[in-house]
This record gives structure tokens, sequence and C-alpha cells, in this order.
């Protein structure tokens, strides 16, 4: 019943999520024939972006739990951080030498491209899973939340909560030195939920710095990187109080930077400042509940690696691979907005239900 509300909410419902791995084709290659349960042990990988962040540890958790179920084989790998490329290109390496059926990855940018190629080639079923790969069409299906719509949902929380009040704004980005699909949809969501003109919409940092929101005027005082750490949060935070005190909104692309920018936020005296983020985990939603956080865009994590497994099994049984949303090019596995200051005409849950369906 929680699912299904939390489908419900983002335009989806359950049954939708998991009627997307209906047919919508064949797999590339005949690596699909056979079948989980036939006898012979299934072997799947999935690999995240960094072992310990509790949002890869909770779509391990979805994934580890149905493939249990099937009785497959399920390798857990990570990068080192949601820097480490490397570590990922390993663990495919890994994968294709064990003779595995299929990955699940939530990759660490285009740097892993050439290896998730290599592994398609070898016949390997291939599944992106929260971070669509650039070109989307390197891997065989993608199941994720839509970045820019949970970034629009934010935006248009901190906009409305404004109330027409100048909006003078930090962005706290992943990276800033790479590009990577979940980083800019995520900010550019923020912005255009905002109402603030994009420039490239693949592209953090371009707009104008100055200009009018959809509630008043607006001025963007910095764009700095985190690489989705806290300390990398905190000190990028520093580096904007710097430039202007008067911050008055911040958005943050996951909790993790979230956390350290409050830090630096309570240790420059500014406690009025707005900020919201992505993620939606338990420690998140408890930071909504306690005003550190006025709003998070939920995620559904442990779903994605869930529906990834159950997409491993339809392609060994039929090769068929997942169907995108309606509308989409992927598999959206939903969004909520999560706060207990609801703004007029946008949907939102409060802190209690986002507890129950927290991870």
């Amino acid at each position: 019943m929680l699912r299904k509300n939390t489908f419900l909410r983002s335009g989806l419902v359950a049954g939708a999520a998991i009627s997307a791995l209906a047919l919508a084709g064949c797999a590339s290659g005949d690596s699909g024939s056979g079948d989980a349960s036939g006898g012979e042990t299934t072997y799947v990988t999935i690999i995240t972006k960094d072992p310990d962040n509790h949002f890869w540890t909770a779509m391990v958790e979805g994934a580890q739990g149905a493939a249990d179920e099937a009785g497959i084989e399920l390798t857990v790998d990570a990068g080192a951080d949601q820097s480490d490329a490397d570590g990922q290109i390993q663990a495919i390496e890994n994968a294709i030498a064990r003779g595995d059926s299929a990955i699940l990855i939530a990759n660490n940018g285009p740097a892993v491209n050439d290896a998730i190629q290599s592994a398609r080639d070898a016949g390997l079923l291939v599944l992106a899973l929260d971070t669509p790969t650039d070109p989307l069409d390197i891997v065989d299906a993608t199941l994720a939340t839509d970045n820019f719509e949970a970034g629009q949902l934010i935006g248009q929380w901190a906009a409305g909560t404004l109330d027409g009040e100048r909006a003078t704004i930090a962005l706290i980005d992943l990276f800033d030195d790479k590009v990577v699909s979940v980083d800019y949809q995520r900010d550019q969501g923020f912005l255009d939920g905002m109402g603030i003109d994009l420039a490239d919409p693949e592209a953090n940092g371009d707009e104008a710095a100055t200009g009018a929101y959809s509630g008043g005027d607006y001025e963007i005082v910095c764009n700095e990187a985190s690489n989705g750490a806290e300390d990398g949060g905190r000190s990028a935070m520093e580096n904007c109080l710097s430039l202007n005190p008067d911050i008055n909104v911040v958005y943050t692309a996951n909790e993790t930077s979230g956390v350290g920018a409050v830090q630096a936020l309570q240790a420059a005296g500014n406690e009025d400042a707005l900020v919201v983020s992505l993620d939606g985990s338990c420690s998140g939603v408890e930071s909504v509940a306690s005003g550190e956080f006025g709003a998070v865009a939920q995620q559904y994590p442990s779903e994605m690696g869930r529906l990834g497994i159950e997409a491993v099994i339809q392609w060994l049984e039929d090769g068929s691979l997942p169907e995108p949303s309606a509308g989409s090019d992927f598999v959206n596995t939903g969004t909520a907005l999560v706060t207990d200051e609801p703004v007029d005409g946008l949907d939102s849950i409060d802190t209690a239900e986002g507890a129950e369906l927290c991870w």
C-alpha cells in the first residue's frame, strides 16, 4: 500500500512500474536464453558508486532480496567513491571474466562506457540503475528516478515558500571535473522548478547570475562541487558564504553534501536559509522534521534494485527488456516531495509518511 501511494504521487502506480518489465523487444544477441530457475546457477553483478552511502546499500538490499527469491547468485561491487570510474571498470571486467549473465550498474560517468560496451559485446545484459548513461543506449535499459522532475519538485517548493522574497541562491552540485547526467539533471530541474531560465539544460553554471524567478528576483551566488560528500558540502558552502553571507536558498545535489552545507550555515550563524536536497533517506527525512532541511525529493533505490533483478529474470526467460514508462525513455521508479511546510498547489507528503517510505 505504501509503494502504491509513492507511485501515485509521482504520476505512476506500483503496478505500472512493475508492468514496465513487460515485453519491449529482444535483448541483443542470444545470451538471454536460459532460465534463472532452470537448475543452473545464474550469476549477476550489481555495481554501485560507492560501498557505504546508504542510498547504494538500499539499492543492493532491494536487489539482494529479489535475487535470493529467484535463486540468483548476486555479486556486489562498487567504486571506491562517486568519482571512481576505474573501480567500476574493474568490476565490469570481473563480471565478464566470471561469465555473469547480467550487470546492474549505477555508473560513475562516461569513462565507464567502453567497459559497459565490452560487457554487452560479451553477451551480458547491462541495465543502468539510478544514473542514466550518456548516451542512454550504451546500456540495454535504464531504471531510475526522473532526476529532472525530482529537482523541479524542490525548486517549486523553494519558490513557493519564498513567496516573492528575493532568492539568493547557493548551488551545491556533485562534480566539477566531469559531466554526469544525474548531476546536471538535478541542478537544472531545481532551477527550472524555481522558474529560472536555463541556458544549456545539460550544463551546470551557465545560467544568468541574476534575473527573475517565478516569484521575484534572484541571484545565483555560486555553483560549487561537493563530490557528494559531507566534507565536500561543508567546504562548498563555506566558499559560497564567503562570497555572500546572506544566502537564503541552498540547493544540494544529495543529502550527504546537504548535511555538510547545514554545518557550514550553522557555524556562520545563518539559520534562515531554505536548504533542499534529493534522496529521501531516513536521516534526510529526519533532517526535514528537525527543520535543518526544508524539503527533500524522496527516491526509491531499493525499488530500483528489485526491479533490476526482475528485469534480468524476464530477459533470461524470454529475451524481453523493460518497457519505458509513458512519456519517457526509461523506467521511472518514482519520487515524492517530503516536507512539513507544504506549498499550495504542490503535491507533497509529510515527514510521518516519508519516514514510512524511507530507506
